[in-house]
């Protein structure tokens, strides 16, 4: 799967998705390090990449054609939960069922939105 992980997702999980064998972007270290969300958004896009992120400001795409959104939002957000509720969350879904679908996981809770 093509994935695009924000700038605020752990190391270990880049580690984990491409030990999985998935095709992972990660903005840190490079020149678009910091660009704003709608240039994110555009590359996305363009790659068709599903988005891993904690910015709940991806939400606004949510009724955009698009490759997947998965938005993590907990209240004590530590690299290790992080991690492991991405990891849980990519185990439930078949890749191929992600195309138009915004995931929301909370600490408890989790929604699901699909156009």
């Amino acid at each position: 799967m093509l994935i695009f992980i924000d700038e605020n997702i752990p190391l270990i999980t880049k580690k984990y998705l491409i030990h999985q064998g998935h095709d992972v972007w990660d903005i840190r270290g490079s020149a678009l390090e910091g660009i704003p969300d709608d240039r994110i958004w555009d590359i996305v896009i363009k790659e068709k990449r599903l988005l891993i992120t904690t910015d709940k400001g991806f939400a606004k795409y949510r009724n955009s054609a698009h490759y997947g959104i998965l938005i993590i939002r907990l209240k004590r957000p530590k690299l290790n939960s992080i991690h492991m509720r991405i990891v849980e969350t990519l185990e439930e879904f078949d890749r191929d069922d992600w195309q138009n679908k915004l995931v929301t996981v909370r600490d408890t809770v989790r929604s699901i939105w699909k156009v």
